[in-house]
């Protein structure tokens, strides 16, 4: 529902409920029904602001992402920081995690102090301060920058969608339509990042490829600025504002937390005697313990009816096999970099060009810019007939297991030295990652959402966050600890679990499906709309 002018006017009042953040907020805000609302392609004049933003702001987290485990396991002397490919490849997945990890503290940021888009502009300047402290040569400064892009993602990730969702009414058809668009956005940005950073990185060094992605989120700022008079009030909305106490309660839980990480780490450090170690296993276990909290305190909750308790058992397997599939496909910039680095000739030589290894993130997104669309048209024919939810799922992990074993394989075929593997290779498992992506990945949040007990309703894209945080948290607790293994292996072991894990959700498909019969319907058609998330 639009917010009314006496909302703006009680924006100060003591009473509960929502009120409006005032700082950055413009003089005029579109508090009328939004399907008056009509701009570029007849969507809401701020769509297209938005879609500024988000590919900007994807442009500046992928472009870095491209080149960041490179950066970190070049040697010094090259402008590099020096660690070992192991030791590189566990900081990434550590990383990875950690951004999924802070956007749940993001999410209530926004919620609770400062409405979505004033949350959204401090992580953008977070991200881009960031950005600015990785373009400068010094050790310190880099941890610090990497530090920074992942406190501000955190804040930036879950809000932007909220935003683009603001701008349309609960009955306004347009909704589906303007998130293909953001989603479009998304990858255009992922797509061209690495191409230019891979290039600065290879011509002028890694902190050029930095200063690039600085400026591609100054421009991102800049157009989240500009266009804010162009959204609805609802982007600046705190919907449920902390009262005095639970702004003294919120605070100390964030410090207690905080310290607790740190003294976690700082016991586990003197345990192992390995720092990297002690980080990889408090980012494995801070994820699972929030996912087994979650799950526990749903399943007892009075709140909670007995029949969405069988929702919410019927999506246990469903969110154990998105975190094998996360666990794999977001070692792109990972082991996969080095492989495209240290195993892969990118010559091709009919054309005469060389691909550089940053480029190879590229391809995910631009995968999915030419397959969703048909993936789209397909579930749409397909809605409410085979394949159900679960079976999309249990194929997107059976097809991501299968793309591990090519890994293996290419690992073990293309070791590296004289023996590099041809450019298409790897080119061509990022495709095969990118169609099991397009199985999951519509359909996730969709089945989260349909799933979830309604008094937790605005906890479920916590509960998809920590998938991904999850499965970046094993990946980098197993890297740790295999590194003596060698990578074929690696992979041949994890496509053998995610296989095994494929062949028992559909196993337990016919007994899944029967507990959540009353919502594949809907969720079936939901899957057609596409999806409002990110590829790459």
């Amino acid at each position: 529902m639009p917010i009314s002018s006496t909302d703006i006017d009680n924006e100060n009042s003591s009473e509960p409920g929502p009120v409006l953040a005032g700082r950055w907020r413009p003089r005029t805000l579109r508090t009328t029904p939004s399907r008056q609302d009509r701009g570029l392609f007849g969507h809401p004049a701020g769509l297209p602001w938005m879609l500024n933003v988000e590919m900007w702001e994807r442009f500046s987290y992928y472009g870095m992402r491209a080149i960041l485990l490179y950066f970190i396991t070049d040697t010094v002397a090259r402008g590099g920081l020096g660690l070992s490919d192991n030791s590189g490849q566990v900081i990434m997945a550590a990383y990875s995690a950690a951004v999924y990890l802070l956007a749940i503290p993001g999410g209530i940021f926004a919620d609770r102090i400062i409405g979505p888009w004033t949350s959204s502009l401090y992580g953008g300047v977070v991200i881009m301060a960031g950005h600015v402290c990785l373009s400068i040569p010094s050790v310190v400064s880099s941890w610090l920058g990497i530090v920074l892009v992942a406190v501000g993602t955190g804040f930036v990730k879950p809000n932007l969608s909220t935003i683009v969702g603001g701008l349309y009414d609960a009955d306004d058809l347009r909704r589906d339509a303007g998130f293909q668009l953001f989603y479009m956005a998304i990858n255009i940005g992922a797509f061209a990042s690495p191409l230019l950073t891979g290039w600065l990185r290879e011509h002028y060094g890694y902190h050029a490829g930095f200063v690039s992605a600085a400026i591609g989120m100054g421009l991102a700022l800049a157009a989240f600025v500009h266009g804010r008079h162009k959204l609805s009030a609802f982007a600046f909305t705190v919907p449920n504002p902390l009262q005095g106490h639970e702004r003294r309660r919120l605070i100390l839980a964030a410090i207690g937390a905080a310290v607790g990480a740190v003294l976690v780490v700082a016991v586990l450090r003197g345990a192992t005697g390995n720092l990297l170690d002690a980080i990889s296993a408090v980012m494995l276990i801070i994820p699972v313990g929030a996912a087994i909290g979650y799950f526990s305190l749903m399943l007892r909750s009075p709140k909670v009816t007995r029949r969405e308790r069988t929702h919410l058992r019927a999506y246990i397997p469903l969110w154990i096999g998105a975190v094998l599939f996360f666990m794999i496909s977001e070692q792109a910039a990972g082991k996969m970099a080095t492989f495209a680095r240290d195993n892969t000739d990118g010559r091709i030589f009919l054309l005469g060009w060389v691909i550089s290894p940053e480029a190879y993130q590229s391809v995910n997104p631009a995968a999915i810019i030419v397959l969703a669309p048909l993936v789209g048209w397909f579930f749409t024919r397909r809605a409410g007939r085979f394949p159900s939810t679960i079976v999309k799922f249990a194929i997107s992990v059976l097809i991501i297991g299968l793309s591990a074993f090519l890994m293996g394989y290419g690992f073990r075929a293309w070791p590296g030295g004289s023996e590099l593997s041809p450019w298409w290779f790897l080119a061509a498992v990022f495709v095969i990652q990118t169609v099991s992506e397009l199985f999951l990945s519509p359909v996730g949040l969709s089945t989260t959402t349909a799933l979830a007990p309604k008094s937790f309703a605005s906890q479920a894209m916590s509960m998809w966050q920590l998938t991904i945080a999850t499965g970046q948290g094993l990946a980098g607790f197993i890297i740790a600890k295999t590194e003596g293994i060698a990578d074929s292996t690696y992979y041949y072991g994890l496509g053998a679990v995610t296989v095994a894990a494929a062949l028992v959700l559909l196993a337990v498909a016919p007994w899944t499906q029967r507990q959540m019969a009353d919502v594949e319907t809907a969720s079936g058609a939901r899957d057609g709309a596409g999806d409002d998330g990110e590829g790459g």
